[in-house]
C-alpha cells in the first residue's frame, strides 16, 4: 500500500500554529530583554540608567524553581492542542465539498445505498450525520420519513460537536490552571522571602531570591495561560462555523431526498 504524499495546502496548516508559537515565543523573548536597561536615581536625584542582568525566558524559566517544570508541561500540552486544533478543525476535513457535491447527486436518484457507500468510504463529521439518518430512511412513509432522519441527524450532530469540542476546553483548562499556578509559585516565593526576613536577613539582596521566584511564576502562568486562552474561543468559533455549516449541508441533502427540494439539470433549487 503507497503512502499518499503531503499536499502543500496540508503542510502549510501543519507549519502554521508552529510559526505562531514561534512568533509569541520571539515576542516573549524580546519583550522581557527590553528590560535590560533600568533606571534608577543616582546620588544627586537625577535619573540615569544602570545595566542589569540580562532577563531572558530562560531566565524566568530558571528562577522559578521547580513550579516552572509544571508549567513547562502545560505550556508543550497547549501546543500540542492548538497544533492538533489547527490540523482537524478544518471545513475541508469535516465536510468537505466533493462529499458534498456527491451526495446531492446521489440523494437526487434517490440511491441510499450509494450515499451510505459514500459516507462509509469518507469519515468525517458531515458523512457520519448523514450516515446516521440514512439508516431512518423509509420511502413507504411520508416524505422518506423525513422526520426521523432529521432526528437522528441531530443526535449525530450533538455527538461530533461534543466530539471535537473536548479537544477545544482543553485550551480553557490549561488557560485557568496554569495562572494559579503560577500563582501557587508566587505564594511560596513570598513564604519563602517572609521566611529570610523573619530570620533577620533584612538585606534587599536576601529577599530578592525569593521575589524574583514569585514573579517568574506568575510571568510564566501568564506566559501560558493567555496564549491558551485566545485559541480557545479561537477554535471555539470556527468549531461553530464548522458546525453550523453541516447542519445546513446535511438539511439540504434531506430535504432532496425526501423530494421537499428539487434540483434542475443546471444543479440549481427548483422552486
Amino acid at each position: 500500500m503507497t503512502k499518499m504524499p503531503i499536499k502543500r495546502h496540508e503542510l502549510l496548516t501543519m507549519m502554521r500554529p508552529i510559526l505562531y508559537v514561534l512568533i509569541v515565543f520571539l515576542f516573549a523573548q524580546w519583550w522581557l530583554t527590553d528590560f535590560v536597561a533600568a533606571q534608577v536615581p543616582d546620588q544627586s536625584g537625577n535619573t540615569s540608567t544602570q545595566q542589569s542582568d540580562e532577563i531572558t525566558v530562560l531566565s524566568v524559566y530558571k528562577s522559578g524553581g521547580w513550579v516552572m517544570h509544571i508549567l513547562l508541561l502545560c505550556s508543550v500540552a497547549t501546543i500540542a492542542v492548538i497544533v492538533y486544533c489547527f490540523i482537524r478543525l478544518s471545513a475541508k476535513k469535516m465536510c468537505p465539498e466533493g462529499i458534498n457535491d456527491s451526495m446531492i447527486r446521489l440523494m437526487q436518484s434517490r440511491d441510499v445505498g450509494g450515499a451510505y457507500a459514500l459516507c462509509n468510504e469518507n469519515t468525517n463529521s458531515f458523512s457520519n450525520v448523514l450516515s446516521a439518518a440514512l439508516l431512518k430512511v423509509n420511502f413507504e412513509r411520508d416524505r422518506a420519513n423525513k422526520d426521523s432522519m432529521d432526528q437522528a441527524a441531530g443526535e449525530e450532530l450533538d455527538y461530533e460537536e461534543t466530539s471535537q469540542m473536548q479537544w477545544v476546553n482543553y485550551l480553557n483548562v490549561f488557560a485557568t490552571i496554569a495562572p494559579m499556578i503560577g500563582l501557587f509559585g508566587t505564594v511560596l516565593g513570598m513564604m519563602q522571602s517572609f521566611g529570610d526576613l523573619s530570620a533577620g536577613k533584612s538585606e534587599p539582596a536576601d529577599l530578592a531570591g525569593g521575589i524574583n521566584s514569585a514573579m517568574g511564576t506568575t510571568a510564566g502562568g501568564l506566559f501560558v495561560g493567555i496564549p491558551a486562552m485566545f485559541f480557545y474561543f479561537f477554535f471555539r468559533n470556527r468549531l461553530m462555523g464548522i458546525m453550523s455549516l453541516i447542519q445546513k449541508r446535511a438539511s439540504f441533502a434531506l430535504d432532496v431526498l425526501s423530494g421537499e427540494v428539487r434540483i434542475s439539470e443546471e444543479g440549481a433549487p427548483e422552486g
